[in-house]
């Protein structure tokens, strides 16, 4: 198990703007326990000033959180390849 005493990852905040093209994309990710001990990652993406979209997951140890929040950012550095405008932290 996780346990309470160890310090959960500091959520992340991340927007993608480029005005000229009307792009205004947000993404952020949380890490929280349950009531069961397990860390939940939530992610929440999609255009700033929108409701957008939410997904969590639960891991039962803190080095699947950290790989899955990796991997999550690794495909947000992606970003400018794909959609022309690279994320930057808030």
């Amino acid at each position: 198990m996780f346990g309470a005493n160890l310090p959960l990852p500091d959520p992340i905040e991340l927007v993608a703007l480029d005005p000229a093209r009307n792009i205004r994309r947000r993404y952020s990710i949380t890490a929280s326990l349950d009531l069961f001990g397990m860390i939940v990652v939530e992610t929440r993406w999609g255009r700033i000033g929108a409701r957008g979209q939410a997904q969590a997951r639960a891991f039962a140890d803190r080095a699947a959180a950290e790989r899955h929040i990796a991997a999550t950012l690794s495909r947000r550095d992606t970003a400018e390849s794909r959609i022309g405008v690279a994320y930057r932290p808030l």
